[in-house]
């Protein structure tokens, strides 16, 4: 066997050896460094149930950083998660802060489907069909379903509302 002359001896501390080496260690560095601590998200403030009159849940449209809420047969669903859809631009944006049965039973965004006088009774729903009491019904159970309960409506001087107020 022919030994390598002197001008051939392997160095361990050739540049390749010590590049392979400075790229083990980093590899080792990043499995074992130590990692911040993980963050939960911020909980979201809690929701007291409440009793609303018409003009106490008109603020409640998305604006100026609102949450949205819509009143369904006299209850109010918080509908912030939806706010593409009933907040400010969005296709059913009359109904934040309103009641919305009657519109959503007769199937109508339109401003005249809303109470004008928002001091004055409730809507009773008076004139609508079975078809139109059943889609409402229906839009209820969609809402009950997908969104939570904040409160519920009352007209503006009922009895509910004197005893909130005492």
């Amino acid at each position: 066997m022919d030994e390598p002359s002197a001008g051939q001896t392997a160095s361990i501390a050739s540049p390749i050896n010590l590049l392979l080496l400075s790229f083990l260690v980093f590899l080792v560095y990043l499995r074992l460094r130590p990692t911040p601590p993980a963050t939960l998200p911020k909980a979201p403030p809690p929701i007291v149930f409440r009793t609303f009159t018409p003009p106490e849940l008109k603020p409640y449209n998305g604006e100026n950083n609102m949450p949205v809420y819509l009143a369904v047969r006299g209850r109010v669903f918080d509908v912030t998660s939806g706010r593409n859809f009933y907040g400010p631009g969005g296709p059913y944006e009359n109904f934040a802060g309103r009641d919305a049965s009657r519109g959503l039973a007769c199937g109508s965004f339109d401003e005249d489907m809303l109470t004008k006088n928002l001091e004055g009774p409730l809507d009773d729903l008076s004139g609508l069909g079975s078809e139109e009491m059943s889609a409402m019904k229906d839009w209820e159970e969609r809402f009950l379903e997908k969104y939570l309960v904040v409160g519920k409506l009352v007209a503006v001087g009922s009895d509910e509302t004197a005893k909130i107020e005492n």
